[in-house]
């Protein structure tokens, strides 16, 4: 075993070196040392101070500044639970199960009660025209500025439409006839859908904002004041899927059911005023119903695709839509409406056809042009 030697010189003591002075020991300073202590004890005793404050604090802030905080009602949370996801397909379902159709046309004038005494002189093509060319109302022109004056209201369809040869006038000339009365109607329901929120983020609800749910629980034919379902059935059609269906319905305006009843849209009633279909059964009771007014037609429409039980996918897949994009989608929409028919399926890829050859699209976000600042803020 290796010896393993010492290393004395680590060991050695150090010698003392007479020479050094021993330093000199300062003496504790107890002044400095009394205020380090006044100093900790006032700054623990703030921190105590201020967590016992806390709570008090944060309530006389709550109280002064969210005093006009807005409150969302239960309301409110119901449908964001209904729309808020594409998984809530089966609440939307559940929601826009029934339907009161009892008094869904009542404010409509369906079977023209209430314009009656409305002067609706028939204008003959080339009148409509030239008034048309007077207010500078071009197609081109919507698709470009995004804007049509519903002042260009015509009330009834001219005669001579059925007898323009020109394929691509005829139909420019029905859409400048319909355009301005699909808008407006979605603008009243665009502002009365912004009216609902606006009463859903309520805390309390005036009687005024009671009255007015009321009458659209009736409008829309909704059970037991389902707010859900008012809002699911309270929208929009896309104008292209409108102007789309008015073709095909009326051969671009054409028909009889349109020229002698102001019907857009084919729509059938076994109760009121109608024109009996010259092709139909001797035992079939229904009619197409007639209206006073173009824009009563476009309205019963509306209302027809907003309630009836046969539009409930319909409107499931636009509530979807609607949660998702923000904008409907016609092309997309317009697979729903095969129960419109008897033809079905084949009905919904005409109407899909007629979209894409004369581009109806571009007018979807076409507006009205407002006639006034208040209008133009609220649209």
């Amino acid at each position: 075993m290796s010896k393993r030697n010492r290393n004395d010189a680590i060991f050695k003591k150090p010698k003392k070196n007479k020479n050094l002075k021993p330093k000199n020991l300062t003496k504790p300073n107890f002044k400095n040392n009394y205020k380090n202590f006044y100093k900790v004890t006032l700054i623990s005793l703030v921190i105590i101070f201020s967590f016992f404050s806390l709570p008090y604090t944060t309530h006389l802030l709550q109280k002064k500044f969210l005093q006009n905080k807005t409150t969302i009602n239960v309301s409110k949370k119901t449908f964001d639970k209904t729309l808020n996801k594409k998984n809530n397909i089966i609440k939307i379902e559940k929601s826009d199960k029934y339907i009161d159709s009892k008094n869904v046309y009542d404010d409509i004038d369906v079977f023209g009660e209430e314009e009656e005494n409305i002067n609706t002189p028939r204008l003959s093509a080339s009148t409509i025209e030239e008034l048309f060319n007077q207010n500078k109302y071009d197609l081109k022109k919507v698709k470009k500025t995004k804007l049509v004056n519903i002042g260009n209201k015509i009330h009834r369809l001219p005669k001579e439409l059925k007898n323009i040869e020109n394929t691509k006038k005829r139909k420019e000339l029905f859409i400048k006839i319909v355009l301005p009365l699909i808008i407006e109607e979605n603008t009243r329901i665009k502002l009365d859908r912004k009216k609902l929120f606006v009463i859903l983020n309520k805390s309390n609800n005036s009687n005024s904002d009671k009255k007015w749910l009321k009458e659209k629980f009736k409008q829309y034919g909704v059970k037991n004041n389902d707010l859900a379902t008012l809002k699911i059935r309270m929208d929009e059609i896309p104008v292209s899927l409108a102007i789309a269906q008015a073709a095909k319905e009326t051969g671009w305006g054409s028909s009889r059911f349109a020229q002698e009843g102001n019907a857009l849209f084919g729509q059938w009633t076994w109760s009121g005023d109608g024109i009996k279909p010259a092709a139909v059964d001797k035992d079939a009771k229904h009619k197409v119903a007639r209206f006073k007014v173009l824009k009563a037609s476009v309205k019963a429409y509306q209302r027809n695709l907003n309630t009836h039980s046969s539009y409930k996918e319909f409107r499931k897949e636009r509530a979807i839509q609607r949660d998702n994009y923000g904008k409907l989608n016609s092309l997309e929409l317009v697979k729903y409406l095969d129960k419109y028919a008897e033809t079905g399926v084949e009905y919904t890829k005409i109407l899909k056809k007629i979209i894409k050859q004369n581009y109806l699209t571009e007018f979807d976000d076409v507006k009205i042009l407002p006639t006034s600042l208040k209008l133009k803020n609220l649209i």
